[in-house]
């Protein structure tokens, strides 16, 4: 499990709120998103289908987990890939650095892999003198800028051209002042070209791991991908215990909903399918593919039937450009590298409930996430689920941090109102002060911090019972 102080969110959200060229650069970004993915699933009944099937094929695999993990790495070793195995996140780091140390390896260049932000790799190889080049676009504009990714899919989503202008110009030695997305584009290319030529050991994400055949696949647009996976003699492929699905004919639809749900495309440029080192007789490929599992707290997440959903996730990033609340504040604002509605659920339960709960309260609950979730993940029910956990005083509730929120003015407070509600007199007699009271309720406590954003409440002089019996109603 990661190692996190709590995030300080509600400044982190003042500071995004106040900055409006990063709310336009988000929105922006946002409306193009949503209509691509509008524009790739315009059949309303063909995407439920679709939605139904890929739920229907998460179910299955996560059902499955332990066996399909095991025949997941039997295939693979048959394959001539090795597996490793992380529990921890210092663990999965510690692997690919004596991988690296094994070879002599000095220099590494990665394609996009959230578990290696997750797991802070790059920073973590560079404190052991090891150079860790980004080759995905965005993520390599953000790594020049020193910051992490903003969006799952979109890692320099909250910035425009002029700002990616002066990162480059700032940041790459001799590279002009320039503001031409071509110009850019090849300052780049030029750029990375001769680390691909250099580089020891490549390193990747997996987006589907097929237990049946042993095949890592790996999406992508730039083709950066498939030169960290095939230029450098050594490959290295990172992957959470949950990506992986039962059987290679259960890829396509998998396939279909990530790419149209993340870029709104029908299929990306690339589509790499890999499934051993390079053979005997082959022109290219890596001498060497090592596949490292990480586990950092999904394997208790898995124990539960209920937030075991949140381990569907297949990265596609499309519950951010829905939600409401990340187009107003971006990613940053959440303090982790998951951000959104997703994050919202999944930090808490990796982190701890005392570090990352608060997320939880970044939602309006509006189920738009839920909406178009691709493997019909219900975010909201789970929210809600983090949300009481924060006050929950269960001991055998398995969220770690559970009840961080509880204190004992709440609990008597909830406490005297089940009193107050089990008892018809006292009942009456709360009303009638409240009724008094009307809209002069002293503005203390809870009632302040509310009352910040609301309307204080306001209560009838009269109570509907009352009310109803004066006109001759029975309500009994």
């Amino acid at each position: 499990m990661a190692i996190h102080q709590p995030v300080d969110f509600e400044n982190n959200v003042s500071r995004a709120l106040k900055d409006t060229q990063l709310i336009r650069n988000i929105q922006s970004a946002m409306d193009t998103l949503v209509l691509k993915r509008k524009t790739v699933f315009s059949d309303a009944a063909e995407i439920e289908k679709l939605r139904a099937l890929g739920n229907s094929i998460k179910t299955n695999a996560l059902g499955k987990l332990p066996e399909l993990l095991q025949q997941l790495e039997e295939k693979c070793t048959a394959n001539g890939i090795q597996v490793h195995w992380a529990e921890t996140i210092p663990e999965a780091n510690q692997l690919v650095l004596d991988i690296m140390k094994s070879h002599g390896a000095t220099r590494l260049v990665k394609g996009k892999s959230m578990v290696s932000e997750e797991i802070e790799l790059n920073a973590y190889l560079q404190a052991h003198g090891i150079e860790a080049l980004e080759t995905d676009l965005g993520e390599f504009i953000i790594q020049l800028n020193n910051e992490t990714p903003a969006h799952i899919i979109v890692p320099a989503i909250h910035k425009n051209r002029d700002q990616i202008s002066k990162i480059f110009h700032d940041n790459i030695p001799d590279a002009p002042y320039t503001e031409n997305v071509d110009e850019l584009n090849a300052i780049a290319r030029q750029t990375l070209r001769k680390k691909f030529e250099k580089a020891d050991v490549g390193l990747s994400g997996v987006n589907f791991a097929v237990a049946e055949t042993g095949t890592l696949c790996l999406v992508e647009n730039e083709g950066n991908g498939r030169m960290c996976t095939t230029a450098p003699p050594v490959h290295i492929a990172l992957m959470g215990l949950e990506k992986v699905i039962e059987k290679l004919e259960e890829l396509p639809p998998m396939l279909r909903l990530l790419i149209g749900s993340a870029t709104g495309q029908l299929i990306t440029t690339y589509v790499n399918m890999i499934t051993s080192p390079r053979k005997p007789g082959e022109k290219d490929g890596p001498k060497e593919v090592h596949l490292v599992i990480l586990d950092n707290g999904r394997s208790k997440i898995y124990a539960d039937p209920q937030r075991r959903q949140t381990l569907y996730c297949i990265r596609c990033g499309t519950c951010l450009s829905h939600c409401p609340v990340y187009n107003r504040i971006g990613g940053h604002a959440y303090g982790y590298i998951y951000p959104g509605p997703i994050g919202k659920i999944l930090n808490p339960q990796v982190e701890g409930l005392e570090a990352a709960g608060v997320l939880a309260t970044a939602s309006s609950l509006c189920n738009a996430c839920e909406e178009v979730c691709p493997v019909r993940i219900p975010i909201p029910e789970l929210i809600r689920r983090i949300r009481n956990e924060s006050y929950s005083n269960d001991p055998d509730s398995a969220v770690a941090g559970h009840g961080y929120k509880r204190n004992w003015i709440e609990s008597l407070t909830w406490k005297m109102w089940a009193v107050a509600n089990t008892y018809p007199l006292l009942n009456a007699i709360g009303l009638r002060i409240l009724g008094l009271l009307g809209a002069k309720l002293p503005k203390v406590g809870p009632l302040k911090h509310w009352t910040r954003y609301r309307k204080a409440p306001e209560f009838a002089p009269r109570s509907l019972h009352e009310l109803v019996k004066q006109i001759g109603v029975d309500h009994e």
